[in-house]
């Protein structure tokens, strides 16, 4: 065991001068603390809970079927928290309520804010003079790997966008839209799928498509054909179009900068139930009895 500091102190202790004052040097060595503090370490009660030890005899509350019972499949196997027996469970039957079990419009999307944009333009990894699709984001490794619904363009980091950009994604919200049109930029949506993502990154289909709301006007007077079948004649594969109504509804907004707000009339909304009421009058008719005479003529006042 290691000595008490104690005794050493005792044994070290100088005389003391004749005015009571002991060297400075020496203070150290006159503390009363115990060396061996650390052969007295131990934890607390509640640090620890104390292992069952199942099957020990009638005395230790666990003894014989060990807390498992008398007979059945729950002293014999295990048996999952949810399991009724056989019968449908009730997570089956009743559905699972809550998160994105119960959400059948949640979409996946890869997330790209614009600092990292700026960043890859700044490396000369993008070419800002030239749009920006998908593809260009994948290749450039500015986004590792795409999911199933597309890519969504955040405003993360927005005051660093100094480049004007012509950008092509799944999705934007409200705030990285306004961040490029600030920047002199634009911004467009269109709808993908899982499938056409992977044709597109394989080289398959359209892999910088224009969609209308990027075509000029001039360019579009001077091609004889349409400039969507223009631009899908060197690829195999097209890419689709919305088929839901609440796809459908979303690229046809203009606040989103749908590819198909386009289509929307004067007055219209993107809803696909809801249109601009009619301006026309509708006149009325008038009712002429058997005898020939109109209604409402022989009138006295």
């Amino acid at each position: 065991m290691p000595p008490r500091l104690p005794a050493l102190t005792a044994a070290l202790r100088p005389a003391q001068s004749t005015n009571g004052i002991v060297s400075a040097f020496l203070v150290p060595f006159l503390q009363a603390r115990n060396a061996s503090i650390l052969s007295n370490l131990q934890d607390k009660d509640e640090a620890y809970s104390k292992r069952i030890r199942r099957g020990r005899g009638p005395s230790s509350g666990k003894g014989k079927t060990s807390g498992r019972g008398h007979k059945g499949q729950k002293q014999h196997g295990s048996v999952p928290a949810r399991f009724q027996g056989g019968q449908t469970t009730q997570d089956v039957v009743h559905h699972q309520k809550g998160g994105d079990a119960a959400n059948f419009f949640s979409v996946e999307m890869s997330p790209i804010n614009l600092n990292r944009i700026q960043d890859w333009i700044d490396q000369g990894r993008l070419d800002p003079t030239k749009p920006i699709t998908v593809k260009e984001l994948a290749e450039s490794r500015c986004l590792h790997g795409v999911k199933n619904d597309g890519v969504k363009l955040l405003a993360r980091g927005k005051q660093e966008l100094k480049t004007p950009i012509n950008i092509l994604v799944s999705r934007a919200s409200a705030a990285a839209i306004e961040a490029v049109e600030a920047a002199g930029g634009k911004v467009t949506t269109r709808y993908y799928t899982k499938q056409s993502l992977r044709r597109l990154l394989k080289g398959e289909s359209e892999s910088s498509f224009t969609p209308l709301g990027m075509i000029s006007a001039e360019d579009s007077a001077e091609s004889t054909e349409s400039p969507i079948l223009a631009q899908a004649k060197p690829f195999s594969y097209r890419l689709p179009d919305p088929t839901s109504r609440k796809d459908i509804e979303y690229y046809r907004d203009p606040a989103h900068r749908g590819y198909l707000s386009h289509l929307i009339a004067e007055g219209e909304g993107p809803s696909l139930f809801f249109k601009a009421p009619s301006t026309t009058v509708k006149k009325s008719k008038k009712k002429v009895t058997k005898e020939g005479i109109v209604k409402g003529e022989n009138k006295l006042w």
